[in-house]
């Protein structure tokens, strides 16, 4: 059993920068593929990114290219996401996934991912 706790989402203006946090309560974490999702109001859950295991490979949504960044800590059990030039299209409750697979490939389908978050709130205003 995994468990995943998020943290950073705020309230922030377009333009500027966030730092999503998913904190994993087992060592075991480093070795799950890991994605961040999102769910904006009145909208399905959607891939952000994704970043393997087995060679810290990422892999983004069009939306996220160029602007978001996955990275890992393995020594933290932790993954961010580095948000920046926010828009008010990303407001959403972002979530993060992991699931123990394949550890060269990321999966965008969320019912691939066996441990969720609890989700953190991310607002953009215009």
């Amino acid at each position: 059993q995994v468990q995943l706790v998020e943290s950073g989402g705020a309230l922030v203006q377009a333009g500027g920068s966030l730092r999503l946090s998913c904190a994993a309560s087992r060592r075991t974490f480093n070795n799950y593929a890991v994605a961040w999702f999102r769910q904006g109001p009145g909208k399905e859950r959607e891939f952000v990114a994704g970043i393997t295991w087995g060679n810290f490979s990422t892999y983004y949504a069009d939306s996220a290219k160029g602007r978001f960044t996955i990275s890992r800590d393995s020594a933290k059990n932790t993954v961010y996401l580095q948000m920046n030039s926010l828009k008010p299209e990303d407001t959403a409750v972002y979530y993060c996934a992991a699931r123990r697979a394949d550890p060269y490939n990321i999966v965008v389908l969320n019912t691939a991912y066996d441990y969720w978050g609890q989700g953190t709130q991310v607002t953009v205003s215009s």
